[in-house]
C-alpha cells in the first residue's frame, strides 16, 4: 500500500469520529432555550421525571434527538419539541449539552 492509499484508508477510518465532532456549543446554548423547561439550561433536569442530559455523550444526544424528531422513538412531549429542528440545530444543541458538567458529577440539586 502506498502513502496515498494509506492516507485514504486512515481518512475513511476517522470519518465516523469527524461526523460526530460537528456542532457549535455556543449556538446550541441559544438554540436549547426551549429545552430548559424540562432539562434545565445546563442539562440538570428541573424535575426528577426528566433525564439529566448535561455531560451526556454528544453522539448519543444527536442520535436520541433525531430519533424523537424522525418518529423512531415515541414521546408525546419530545416529538413536538424537536419536530422542526434541522440536523445542524440538533448537532449544536447536542454540542451544548455535551459540553456541560457530566452526569456522574451531579450531586444534589
Amino acid at each position: 500500500m502506498n502513502i496515498i492509499q494509506q492516507s485514504a484508508a486512515i481518512a475513511l477510518l476517522l470519518a465516523p469520529a469527524i461526523a460526530f465532532s460537528a456542532g457549535d456549543a455556543a449556538k446550541g446554548q441559544n438554540k436549547s432555550a426551549v429545552c430548559h423547561a424540562c432539562h434545565g439550561p445546563t442539562g440538570v433536569a428541573v424535575q426528577p421525571i426528566y433525564p439529566n442530559i448535561g455531560g451526556q455523550h454528544q453522539d448519543y444526544l444527536i442520535k436520541s434527538i433525531k430519533a424523537f424528531r424522525d418518529g423512531e422513538r415515541q414521546n408525546a412531549i419530545m416529538a413536538p419539541m424537536v419536530a422542526n429542528l434541522s440536523d445542524a440545530d440538533v448537532e449544536d444543541i447536542a454540542a451544548w449539552y455535551a459540553s456541560q458538567q457530566g452526569l456522574t458529577e451531579i450531586k444534589d440539586k
